[in-house]
């Protein structure tokens, strides 16, 4: 059987690049769908995208239009989407377009704060605000495409969520943050592509079985503090952290300084107090099974937070 023509729609960044790449290292043949088709890729230098015979299509996740015309353009018959956050309908809109198009299967990066499949996510409200957007969007994936029609991509605490305080790790410090002591799992971006581009590929025999649903974690819980500290020593700086104690000042520091809006700063402080005040990150053996499927899907084992911060360094050094 000939690899599937995929087209992949965020590849400027960290998870959609490395799933692009992923997909056509796995014998695919990559559509690059993007807002602006003048950005660079990262990992991919214009000689690699010429001879990796990628393809750049203008198309917008809110712009359903862009959509059916991109994929109708190139032909592909798979697509990894992310969520478009304050899209009125939960992307009914777009995925929808990409159905009339021809996709056959969709690879959805999702978020493990939701749990449970099916009408177990209409559990979620909008005070649950991160679940729920995400779930709204498994719910019309699942209406749309049926259960071996897509696959949710779950990934838990990003490791480039550390790129938050970079502007104060390059000045040396301190480094202010609520709730250093929460301890998180930080997932590589390029573990959640490696997964997401291998699904993509292998499409809907990868999710048989009614295993649609894929969390992934990063191998190991450590307190925020903690890791700037490690960044600190790989730079080759005695970085200070500074604990923001009050919850508003918190959220006034994510979303002023950090620019993340304000209902997920919110979100974000309650679940760094809510953990660091003792309360589980994860069910008990969920993290062993998230960390698997890295390697299940990803064809190597999670990356550790240090290899990461190593690999990266220069980047919180600017």
């Amino acid at each position: 059987m000939a690899p599937p023509k995929v087209i992949v729609f965020g590849p400027t960044g960290g998870v959609g690049s490395v799933t692009a790449l992923t997909a056509q290292q796995r014998g695919a043949k990559v559509v690059l769908a993007m807002r602006d088709t003048q950005k660079p890729i990262p990992g991919l230098s214009p000689a690699q995208e010429q001879d990796g015979g990628f393809e750049r299509v203008q198309a917008d996740l809110t712009k359903p239009e862009t959509i059916e015309a991109a994929v109708t353009q190139t032909g592909a018959k798979r697509a990894f989407v992310y969520l478009a956050f304050g899209a009125p309908d939960h992307m009914r809109a777009a995925i929808t377009a990409l159905k009339t198009a021809g996709i056959e299967f969709v690879v959805f990066l999702s978020s493990t704060s939701v749990q449970g499949r099916g009408d177990d996510l209409r559990r979620y409200t909008p005070a649950d605000f991160i679940p729920w957007q995400h779930a709204q969007v498994e719910l019309v994936l699942e209406e749309l495409f049926g259960p071996d029609g897509f696959a949710a991509v779950r990934p838990a605490y990003f490791a480039s969520n550390l790129f938050t305080y970079k502007k104060a790790i390059a000045a040396g410090g301190p480094v202010k943050m609520p709730y250093p002591e929460a301890k998180f799992d930080y997932i590589a971006p390029e573990d959640i592509g490696r997964v997401s581009g291998t699904v993509l590929v292998d499409g809907p025999q990868a999710v048989a079985g009614g295993k649609n649903v894929i969390h992934l974690t990063g191998p190991q819980l450590l307190p925020q503090g903690d890791v700037i500290v490690m960044i600190g020593k790989a730079l080759g700086k005695d970085l200070k952290v500074e604990k923001i104690s009050d919850d508003e000042e918190a959220v006034k520091f994510l979303t002023e300084a950090q620019h993340v809006p304000e209902i997920i700063a919110k979100q974000l402080v309650q679940g760094f107090k809510a953990v660091a005040g003792g309360q589980e990150v994860l069910p008990a053996g969920f993290m062993e099974e998230a960390v698997a499927n890295a390697e299940k899907y990803g064809r190597r084992p999670a990356t550790k937070v240090q290899e990461w911060v190593e690999a990266n360094k220069d980047k919180f050094a600017a």
